[in-house]
């Protein structure tokens, strides 16, 4: 695989050829090797949006102690099992109208509160999913793109600073 296509339909397609297992190890991996970077501090975030909201959400619940920072829009959440496994403060965003993804949040609240996990979770009323993408103007939300990425940055600033 490798490169981004032009239509949408394709890239989802291709994101379908993937293997989960494959991901979180690469995923770990990454985590890994950034935490050692010459001139790091040790401390590793991680952000994505969509399948990568996803992605940032069971690398988390994967228990990489790697990550020390994870923020997620409009991600799949993890099976509730995982949770436990979470080590990382996490910061999740989800858009009012997306019914899918926003179906599964409050089974992950609810085991992220039982587990005495650290997060935060911000939705954003009146947004679709992709709100974040002002290449999609069907989707794309200015307040709440801003909104989520002042949250986002700060919240990384607390938690890698």
């Amino acid at each position: 695989l490798g490169g981004t296509p032009e239509d949408a339909d394709k890239a989802r397609d291709m994101f379908g050829t993937l293997k989960q297992e494959d991901i979180l190890a690469n995923s770990i991996i990454a985590a890994k090797a950034a935490a050692g970077f010459e001139g790091s501090n040790g401390k590793v975030g991680a952000v994505g949006f969509c399948w990568g909201g996803g992605q940032v959400n069971a690398l988390a619940a994967s228990g990489d102690a790697s990550l020390s920072a994870g923020v997620a829009y409009y991600g799949r959440q993890p099976d509730a099992a995982q949770v436990p496994m979470i080590k990382a403060p996490l910061m999740l965003h989800y858009a009012s109208l997306d019914e899918r993804i926003n179906a599964g949040i409050a089974v992950y609240e609810e085991a992220l509160k039982a587990n005495g996990k650290a997060y935060e979770l911000h939705m954003y009323e009146g947004a679709n999913h992709a709100f974040n993408n002002d290449t999609n103007a069907a989707r794309y939300n200015k307040e709440a793109a801003d909104l989520a990425w002042g949250r986002t940055v700060e919240f990384f600033r607390k938690h890698l600073g």
